[in-house]
């Protein structure tokens, strides 16, 4: 193989020599693209050295032991599956059960494959550069050639691994879904810092929707004096809508000195919060509500929308009598619509309730260790007096704050950077978990 490979190396760059007149370049192919790593060949000695160029990234977590442990697993796992699929005596029920789990574990092998041959040909252009060590003329565009390529492989193991990673990180079925936002003001002193954050809020995720080319349905605005608001509850429907606003919900902060309302009297910085609230409104979800469970009260719209909206009973509100949840829609003419509208909210609070009861108990151990992420949690501050914006989960801080509240590019690299935070704690979290029930695991007998 090695003898092959010089063989093409020398057509090349005979190839090379003609078209660029001997003028050599150390490129890393596909480098332009890739913004978390970058490859430094050190000439003949073979080393390569990654810098980080990004604040996080899921490759380096290849390293880790423990990955490597259950990397080591899987594999093991893949290879008795074939051995046991081979086996003639296997049932009917047995085979699919087996067949079932070996195609869930394919993707990984064939990268686990991928990475294994890369790794061959990097030794084998290493052993070549170390062989032409010295070399002069014609011999120097081969050596140049080898340290392209030396750079080439080395890019491919390390988006390889970074996609191995991102193969093992579990799944959230929910990751596509629309999703219902509340935004709610917070309670200080006089109130007005909250409620004027709670609008400029509301704005930014209007803002991001739009950004993101997403549909953002209001179904119920209560505004507050001097501009603010109370609360609002909006659908935003749109591709993988959850999976980019889940770890948006959560108490934000702010610290301002007000512009208005009784608090900018002041003039001083004031601290406030409001709540944002992400619940997931899956394509097919079944959250029974028996009709005797509720009642349904209607009453004429309290905020702005015209002369025929609030002399009409068209507000609906709906409390759901065994849990006491309640919903209010109040922003169409139409009762009948505010209706379905408010049902529509009781089922994603409903469903939000269920889940949350089934995830509690594995949350509960590793919440103890490293504090909860839950919606009650202050996970922003916006400090507009230092134009500063810092998420406290994972330390990102950006500028120019009014930029921000736009809803623009700057907050979704914010939310990418959460949510690959996340990845990587969904991922050593499971890790761990596997670690665990493998030593519990009693040993099958010989």
């Amino acid at each position: 193989m090695l003898a092959g490979r010089w063989l093409r190396l020398c057509r090349r760059a005979v190839h090379s020599g003609s078209v660029r007149g001997g003028r050599w370049g150390t490129t890393l192919a596909g480098h332009s693209s890739r913004k978390c790593a970058i490859i430094t060949v050190v000439p003949h000695g073979g080393a390569v050295a990654s810098s980080r160029l990004c604040h996080s990234g899921l490759g380096d977590l290849y390293e880790d032991e423990r990955v490597q442990r259950h990397l080591q697993q899987l594999t093991e796992e893949h290879r008795d599956l074939i051995v046991k699929l081979q086996q003639a005596y296997l049932s009917e029920s047995d085979r699919k059960v087996l067949t079932r789990r070996h195609t869930e574990l394919l993707p990984l092998a064939n990268i686990c494959g991928g990475i294994e041959q890369a790794l061959k040909d990097h030794e084998e252009v290493v052993s070549l550069l170390h062989g032409s060590a010295g070399a002069k003329g014609e011999d120097e565009q081969l050596t140049q050639l080898l340290n392209e390529e030396e750079a080439q492989i080395s890019a491919k193991i390390l988006a390889l691994r970074e996609d191995l990673i991102k193969a093992l990180v579990p799944a959230d079925p929910l990751n596509s879904s629309n999703v219902l936002l509340e935004v709610v003001s917070g309670r200080t002193t006089g109130g007005d810092i909250c409620q004027q954050f709670t609008k400029e809020m509301f704005d930014m995720y209007q803002g991001f929707a739009c950004y993101k080319n997403w549909d953002f349905e209001v179904y119920n605005y209560t505004p507050a004096e001097y501009g603010g608001l109370h609360h609002a509850a909006v659908r935003i429907a749109g591709d993988n809508v959850y999976r980019h606003m889940k770890h948006e919900g959560g108490t934000h902060r702010v610290q301002r000195i007000p512009e208005m309302g009784l608090s900018s009297r002041m003039q001083r910085i004031h601290t406030g919060t409001m709540t944002v609230i992400i619940l997931p409104q899956p394509v097919e979800f079944d959250v029974h509500i028996d009709p005797k469970d509720l009642r349904i009260d209607t009453f004429r719209s309290r905020g702005a929308g015209g002369q025929s909206v609030n002399t009409t009973d068209s507000a609906v509100r709906i409390v759901h009598l065994p849990t006491g949840v309640t919903v209010e829609c109040q922003q169409t003419r139409s009762q009948l619509q505010n209706r379905d509208n408010a049902i529509r909210v009781l089922r994603a609070r409903l469903y939000q309730s269920m889940l949350g009861k089934e995830t509690k108990q594995r949350h509960m151990a590793r919440k103890q260790q490293v504090g909860t992420r839950s919606q009650s949690d202050r996970i922003r501050t916006y400090n507009f007096s230092q134009d500063r914006v810092t998420d406290h989960r994972t330390g990102y801080v950006t500028r120019d704050i009014k930029e921000f509240m736009r809803g623009g590019e700057a907050l979704d690299d914010l939310i990418s950077d959460v949510f690959e935070q996340a990845e990587r704690d969904a991922l050593l979290e499971m890790v761990e978990r596997c670690s665990s029930s493998s030593l519990t695991q009693p040993e099958s007998a010989d």
